[in-house]
């Protein structure tokens, strides 16, 4: 059981690392955020699982977070997809001041 604790682990740390790797890289900003999200998501889920095997009387809290981490990290990624498709489509503009907005916020 504590083999398959440290691989569901180890299997997660390297989600965590994939989905970091595309920041460095010259693709759109929609698709880090989607690969960074994605991969942060089933890499912290397949951590929990590894402390699930590993402490398995604390299944209560753990499967909740199992649960949080599965819909926050998903609504989480619906807003910021909509929030720069939102942002994307009014452009940046310059205001009255001199000051760029994107989307009415200050850039």
């Amino acid at each position: 059981m504590n083999s398959l604790s440290l691989f569901c682990m180890g299997v997660g740390t390297v989600f965590w690392v994939w989905g970091s790797w595309p920041l460095l890289g010259n693709r759109g900003i929609l698709f880090k955020l989607h690969a960074l999200s994605v991969s942060d998501t089933l890499g912290s889920m397949a951590i929990v699982v590894g402390l699930l095997f590993r402490i398995p009387r604390e299944w209560p809290l753990l499967v909740l977070a199992l649960i949080s981490l599965c819909v926050w990290n998903t609504v989480l990624g619906y807003v910021l997809a909509y929030s720069c498709t939102v942002c994307g489509a009014a452009g940046p503009t310059v205001n009255s001041k001199g000051n760029s907005t994107i989307g009415g916020l200050d850039a």
